[in-house]
């Protein structure tokens, strides 16, 4: 009787620890993370005013008090020095898809292998509608790439629109066990200075080349009042580009599924705002503010008059089609 109450109460606290492992999806990576939290929680947190020195002449902070980074206004050692103790990982999310594996994939991976997160490991994850076009990159000695397919779309625009919720539901499955921070960017760009860790933060946005300075009633924010993406005429902080946001992955899960939910009802409704998932995305940063803003260094259009403030460009917008068709060799591409 005693040997078998022993083996009901087994088979009871089995069958809890399974219901909890249903729930709330333990694994060991996950448990390796949150002993890694508690193993550093006795180092200092990293203050703002330690890493990050704003230049007088330029607008470094928002009014919620969030920094603006540029180049020359941070510490790149102090940070170095702050996240070798904590042996991150960052994940890099981007779709290749259609003509853009082509044109574009092979010079994205190059340049962010050189330049993207340097020292630190790394985790690209490339979502393609064609694997067979998706040739292996020997990447340096901490960056890996993992292949990931995903559904083929017709239509530019539901490329766009379908992106957030790829993105929501690759988190949900395996980026969140897997990485520290995670930023999401578009292809169609190239690296080309440092990207580093002056650019983490819980949650990440990135001013747009062309609207970075104007007021927001001069912005394309979505004026439909119908759609979800709707921002009202005189409100706003600044237009973001959705070719770059980022943060934890808690966050950037946040943001995805927010946006996703925007763009579904939006569909339902036969609406389509008038930038896709920017749109979506620039209402998720107005009622939700991104905790770090890079400046337009960050997501350059060399074709863009380069002003003063523009120092160093640490990424920029690659040509397009039409531009790489009148370039030859493939070699002499900037």
């Amino acid at each position: 009787m005693r040997y078998k109450r022993k083996t009901i109460l087994l088979f009871l606290l089995l069958l809890s620890l399974w219901a909890l492992q249903r729930e709330y999806q333990f694994s060991t990576k996950k448990l390796q993370r949150i002993y890694q939290c508690w193993s550093v929680n006795t180092q200092p947190e990293l203050k703002l005013s330690d890493w990050f020195f704003p230049r007088a002449s330029m607008n470094a902070t928002t009014n919620w008090l969030a920094p603006v980074v540029w180049h020359g206004t941070y510490k790149e050692e102090v940070l170095e020095n702050y996240y070798a103790n904590r042996k991150i990982t960052v994940g890099l999310t981007v779709f290749a898809v259609g003509r853009y594996i082509d044109f574009y994939l092979y010079r994205f991976m190059t340049s962010a292998d050189k330049y993207f997160m340097v020292g630190q490991k790394v985790i690209i994850y490339i979502l393609t509608d064609n694997f067979s076009k998706v040739h292996w990159i020997e990447l340096g000695r901490f960056h890996t790439m993992k292949v990931f397919k995903i559904k083929q779309e017709k239509r530019w625009q539901d490329i766009s629109m379908m992106r957030m919720k790829t993105i929501s539901e690759h988190v949900v499955d395996h980026i969140q066990y897997e990485v520290d921070f995670l930023f999401c960017m578009d292809v169609d760009q190239i690296f080309m200075k440092k990207y580093g860790l002056e650019t983490l933060g819980e949650s990440v946005a990135q001013l747009h080349a062309y609207w970075y300075k104007a007021h927001p009633t001069e912005v394309p924010y979505e004026r439909n009042q119908s759609s979800e993406a709707y921002i009202p005429i005189g409100k706003g902080d600044f237009y973001y580009h959705a070719a770059v946001f980022g943060g934890t992955p808690m966050q950037v899960l946040s943001i995805t599924r927010e946006c996703s939910k925007g763009i579904m009802n939006d569909k339902k409704n036969n609406i389509e705002a008038v930038w896709h998932d920017e749109s979506h995305l620039n209402k998720y940063f107005f009622l939700h503010k991104p905790t770090k803003l890079l400046s337009p260094e960050y997501n350059w259009d060399i074709h863009n008059n380069r002003s003063h403030e523009i120092r160093a460009v640490k990424m920029r917008w690659a040509y397009k089609f039409y531009s790489i068709l009148r370039v030859t060799p493939k070699s002499n591409l900037p």
